[in-house]
């Protein structure tokens, strides 16, 4: 199977670069063909601009969107590893979703409403939170992940198979982080090979 895991944050030395490694080791491990987009090491561009627009409106995409998009071509299945900050993922990320899953490439507009063309991809989201999981519950950011997976990744025609979140991973212990690493490495283990 190919997968491709966009990861976003800028330290090298956090619980997402971790989880990244971990996910790498595992599926290759597993024989999984892997290939990483880590945001700020490519220093990916989130900023949607009018150059945007007007490629689109002449039916293309800038260069940098264009290689992006060939790796989702690409993957079978989409990882995206990232932070909560503000309630939200970064900006990085938000970019990134704005600017590759763009119109005619991830979803198109028809006489009888919109199409996911992104269909026959799954999706797996890691969000790691510096609060305990009760309070991300009780602030309703689960509900906007929830948009994330339901109202961006499966309006594109993705099936969203999993979205796990991590809390207190600035303050909890070794132990615990590593029992959080584990479940990754389980779940990444249990995705089939094709």
């Amino acid at each position: 199977m190919k997968h491709l895991i966009i990861y976003t944050h800028p330290n090298p030395e956090s619980f997402n670069h971790a989880i990244k490694e971990t996910l790498v080791r595992v599926l290759k491990e597993k024989g999984h063909e892997v290939r990483v987009r880590d945001l700020y090491a490519i220093g990916f561009d989130p900023v949607l601009k009018s150059m945007d627009f007007q490629a689109l409106a002449g039916g293309k995409v800038l260069a940098d969107v264009a290689a992006e998009q060939e790796h989702v071509r690409w993957a079978d299945q989409i990882t995206f590893i990232y932070p909560l900050w503000w309630d939200r993922m970064p900006a990085l990320a938000e970019g990134y979703v704005d600017r590759v899953l763009s119109k005619g490439f991830a979803y198109d507009s028809t006489p009888t409403g919109p199409v996911g063309l992104l269909l026959g991809k799954k999706a797996v989201l890691f969000t790691t939170c510096g609060a305990p999981l009760a309070v991300v519950e009780s602030s309703g950011v689960r509900n906007m992940g929830q948009l994330l997976d339901r109202d961006t990744l499966g309006f594109c025609g993705m099936e969203v198979m999993s979205h796990r979140y991590f809390g207190s991973v600035p303050t909890v212990s070794r132990e615990e982080r590593q029992k959080m690493l584990e479940e990754v490495a389980l779940l990444a283990a249990s995705w089939p090979t094709l």
